[in-house]
């Protein structure tokens, strides 16, 4: 029925957009494509393929993301960030660093069914430096799990106290070797022996003695460590508020985290920032673009 009322909706000249709207956002990604193959079944057509025929600008980007399963969107985001006109080293950064082993696997999968290309070679020719290093570290998607070890831990944070001091390019190897392979319990003992040894907090010693993307990167990883909906919420306000609506960064965030951890970035979003997410987006929003992207967080009225 669904496929039926889209197929009824991306017909003719016209294009029924608030139908997209209330079928698209209103289903789990696994109802999407058995729609998407009922679509095909009854059209002969492909669904995403027709969406990108009728639809056009960021409503597009949104109607079309919502179609693809998460790991082939993330592949559909890493290889756009790579082969446009220059890196987006923002979008390495949001999905490298907060996605888990097995996220990364079928991502490095669905990468290369897609695009007939490997994701490590990829990346490896449009980055450089520690920043590149740090980002084929994470792309093996070797991080341990599930061990915590005490005496290892102030072992560890003396490593990255010292690579915060020297800066030299073995400490930082050092330094994005610990961050990118330990396992989340173990770095929670590492930040705080860290925050012991130093009187300083990992983030703010990160910030003081490096720059760039390569800061930004080793940043991201501890605070996804810490809380990731609480660092997706930050990202969503600083696309929001600091770069005048950065709509691939917003539409990406809410896309991927939809059915993962959208309700918890909602809450930390409004926690540290004193607005809900609803409120601003509609602020820098409009049309059914906005629509899209509300029903997507899908929250109470109260949020509004």
């Amino acid at each position: 029925m669904d496929a039926q009322m889209l197929g009824g909706a991306l017909q003719g000249f016209g294009c029924d957009k608030d139908m997209l709207i209330n079928i698209l956002t209103q289903r789990c990604n696994a109802q999407r494509l058995m729609i998407a193959e009922a679509y095909q079944s009854m059209y002969g057509r492909d669904l995403i393929g027709d969406l990108k025929e009728k639809l056009s600008d960021h409503f597009k980007d949104v109607m079309v993301g919502l179609m693809y399963p998460l790991p082939s969107y993330d592949a559909h985001e890493l290889w756009h960030a790579m082969k446009g006109m220059g890196t987006e080293e923002n979008c390495l950064i949001d999905i490298l660093a907060s996605r888990t082993n097995g996220e990364i696997f079928q991502m490095r999968e669905a990468y290369c069914f897609q695009y007939s290309s490997n994701l490590q070679e990829d990346i490896y020719s449009v980055t450089s430096g520690h920043f590149r290093d740090t980002l084929m570290n994470l792309i093996q998607g070797t991080r341990e799990e599930g061990y915590a070890d005490p005496a290892m831990a102030a072992q560890d944070a003396m490593v990255l106290w010292e690579a915060c001091q020297q800066k030299t390019g073995e400490h930082k190897t050092m330094l994005q070797m610990i961050l990118c392979n330990k396992s989340y319990q173990q770095l929670w003992l590492v930040f705080q022996e860290f925050q012991n040894i130093s009187g300083q907090d990992i983030v703010d010693a990160i910030n003081e003695c490096y720059d760039g993307y390569f800061q930004e990167l080793l940043v991201a990883i501890v605070l996804c460590i810490r809380d990731k909906p609480a660092y997706f919420a930050y990202r969503l306000y600083s696309a929001i508020h600091d770069f005048g609506f950065h709509n691939k960064t917003v539409i990406r965030i809410l896309i991927a985290r939809s059915e993962i951890d959208l309700m918890t970035i909602r809450k930390r979003y409004k926690e540290r920032y004193g607005k809900s997410l609803f409120h601003d987006i509609k602020n820098f929003a409009s049309g059914h673009y906005e629509k899209a992207l509300l029903a997507i967080c899908a929250g109470d009225a109260e949020d509004y």
